[in-house]
């Protein structure tokens, strides 16, 4: 139950598709699982196979080191349910490698923003959910944000792009908010400014479909100011740099 699971978990309560005192849910922490109980509504349980006899669908909230370890504890528990499964890099392959066929399994990457029901939910497309199951868990995640599928072979690269992205976008507001800082803002209203702009500017290009440079261009008056500044931008290489990120964060997941 850390930030991730709490958020997926009031998504679900706030879709209105589960009662809260129907999700069940372990934490090592004991007290500070009772708290958040208390807090969000879920049925706190007192172990992982308390846990797993309650539920038919769990969701695998841990760090992916814990995996195997939770596993193997609660293995005989899990055969006959549905595991969606949320932790990096554990793909419906690597759970094959220490589950049986009686667990069905869904490998979802999430990105920090569903905490705000802003989220990106990639599925993988190779699953063992039956044909219910699965559309009823991409229903409940979609009121969390977007949802969609990827095969497995392009998981990666949707959680660089989806996953290590929201850490790309936060450099860049702490850097506009760093100049408006220098230029005389207040610094909370620097933030609120570059996360705003942000926001909007992602709007705008989801629900136009316009191509990002065309949206670009329209900013971009005959010797005015933002042609300046993207001039800058592109004299100081910012698109290559962020290829290079994604680069590095795709030689680390192949590592």
């Amino acid at each position: 139950m850390g930030n991730m699971a709490q958020a997926i978990c009031i998504g679900i309560i706030e879709s209105g598709k589960v009662d809260a005192k129907d999700i069940y849910s372990f934490a090592p922490n004991q007290e500070k699982l009772a708290k958040n109980a208390e807090r969000i509504g879920f049925t706190p349980c007192a172990s992982l196979k308390e846990l797993a006899g309650f539920a038919d669908t769990l969701i695998m909230g841990c760090k992916p080191y814990q995996i195997e370890s939770i596993v193997a504890e609660i293995g005989e528990e899990l055969k006959g349910k549905a595991l969606v499964s949320i932790a990096a890099g554990w793909s419906l392959d690597k759970y094959r490698q220490i589950l049986t066929d009686e667990t069905r399994v869904q490998y979802i990457m999430p990105n920090t923003p569903a905490m705000v029901n802003a989220g990106v939910f990639m599925f993988e497309k190779e699953n063992t959910l039956t044909p219910e199951e699965h559309a009823e868990v991409m229903d409940i995640f979609a009121e969390m944000g977007l949802v969609t599928e990827l095969p497995s072979n392009l998981m990666n690269i949707g959680m660089a792009i989806a996953g290590c992205g929201p850490a790309f976008i936060d450099l860049i507001i702490e850097a506009l908010g760093d100049a408006g800082v220098k230029y005389g803002l207040q610094r909370a209203q620097s933030y609120e400014l570059a996360s705003q702009m942000i926001l909007g500017t992602a709007k705008l290009q989801l629900e136009t479909g316009e191509h990002p440079g065309v949206l670009k261009d329209n900013v971009c008056s005959p010797a005015g100011t933002t042609i300046v500044g993207v001039d800058a931008l592109e004299h100081n290489a910012v698109r290559a740099a962020f290829i290079d990120a994604v680069d590095a964060v795709m030689d680390k997941s192949r590592g």
